[in-house]
């Protein structure tokens, strides 16, 4: 197993004069928690899309796992696992069936399978609606049943982009502690979301992309000596040079009170 799992060498995506990533070089090793940011549009969700070979119109080199993503070499896919932002469920399909068909699609066995989306199905919280449709689900059920979806081959990538939405807090908790011990036992995790304290608590790697750019890379402590501030909320908003959100706030308050 090559010691960088994920190499990114000048990666570039333009659709038609609009440059979406420019010029990305990235190295991540085994272990990391990479708290992936940056304002909509900045190019977060193409990253991904791209590493995992869901984009192929790009320049540059992106390597996984010691495979080339531009040789359709997929692989190395069998070891990755995504939790997308918005996902289109089979709502036809019970949980059960739906994890079932995930892990077949894994080469896993139907009774490794059913062993080990039942049990994380019952730390998860969904044993009672586990045989019941999809289409019957909350929000945040289907949530989980994406995480369980994604972690059920045991892959040594993880992408997450807003797993947290939707989650009641107690999930919340399990699932930021889970992947702590995923890091610990080994495991990458690409990690995309807005909510700045929990990326500042669990990330050991910070990346703020903005518009297309990496403009800052470290950990918290190394991002908040050198923009001087003591948030990852206000580094975003020196890196990014958003610093009118109090402004507007007031000026929403006036409109709202104004009779």
């Amino acid at each position: 197993m090559p010691r960088t799992w994920i190499s990114l060498r000048n990666l570039q995506v333009r659709y038609g004069n609009t440059t979406v990533l420019d010029n990305i070089n990235l190295e991540v090793s085994p272990g990391q928690i990479i708290g992936y940011i940056g304002p909509n549009g900045a190019g977060k969700s193409t990253t991904i899309k791209a590493i995992l070979g869901l984009i192929t119109d790009y320049s540059g080199t992106i390597t996984v796992l010691g495979h080339d993503v531009a040789t359709r070499d997929v692989r190395y896919k069998a070891q990755v696992g995504y939790v997308p932002e918005s996902a289109e469920l089979y709502e036809a399909l019970t949980a059960e069936e739906y994890l079932t068909f995930i892990g077949t699609l894994y080469g896993l066995s139907e009774e490794k399978t059913s062993r080990k989306s039942n049990e994380l199905v019952q730390l998860l919280g969904l044993q009672e609606a586990y045989r019941s449709r999809l289409s019957s689900y909350s929000k945040g059920m289907k949530q989980k049943v994406l995480l369980i979806s994604s972690l059920l081959h045991n892959p040594e990538i993880l992408f997450l982009d807003e797993p947290l939405s939707g989650l009641d807090a107690n999930s919340v908790m399990v699932v930021k502690d889970l992947m702590s011990e995923l890091a610990g036992a080994g495991k990458t995790i690409f990690y995309s979301s807005h909510i700045m304290d929990v990326v500042e608590k669990i990330s050991n790697r910070i990346i703020l992309l903005n518009h297309g750019t990496v403009v800052a890379d470290g950990d918290f402590a190394t991002l908040r000596k050198s923009a001087q501030e003591e948030s990852l909320e206000e580094i975003f908003g020196h890196m990014t040079g958003f610093l009118e959100h109090q402004n507007i706030a007031q000026q929403a308050l006036s409109v709202i009170q104004d009779d």
